[in-house]
């Protein structure tokens, strides 16, 4: 419909919905539509005002579920598929999780011997500066990654 609201001025309406296969009584309505809204409309534009309001301050993170949340702590009573589909006709969708590959800081060459275990798993040492163990742990920051030795 919007397309024969764009084409109107050139073509005329009834040539465009003729071309294009619509009937005239569907455009007039949508126009109806338009100019007075139902009710039902009205709320989705309210709700919709509110979760691109929920949905712009979390940063574009929270998702259907999340928003929801948040609108029934503020007092609006409404369903999570409602939710789900008002932002999906905002076009706005929320952060996607992905599953990481855990990849090893060390690729291991599997025909190599592991390094041989000198100590035997007895970490008591008989007198000071006999026995040095050292450990390296991989700590993903938001910020990249950090070592803790």
């Amino acid at each position: 419909m919007k397309l024969v609201e764009q084409l109107r001025g050139r073509f005329g309406v009834e040539f465009v919905l003729r071309v294009l296969g619509v009937a005239s009584s569907t455009y007039h309505g949508w126009v109806a539509r338009q100019a007075d809204p139902s009710d039902r409309e009205r709320e989705d534009r309210a709700i919709t005002a509110e979760i691109v309001d929920i949905h712009t301050a979390s940063g574009g993170t929270y998702g259907s579920p999340r928003v929801h949340q948040v609108l029934r702590r503020r007092g609006v009573r409404v369903s999570r598929k409602r939710v789900e589909r008002l932002m999906r006709q905002a076009g706005l969708p929320g952060a996607l999780l992905r599953k990481q590959w855990r990849t090893p800081s060390t690729r291991q060459d599997p025909r190599t011997a592991p390094a041989p275990d000198r100590v035997n798993r007895d970490f008591t040492a008989p007198a000071p500066d006999r026995l040095w163990v050292a450990d390296a742990t991989r700590i993903r920051t938001g910020e990249g990654v950090f070592w803790l030795a």
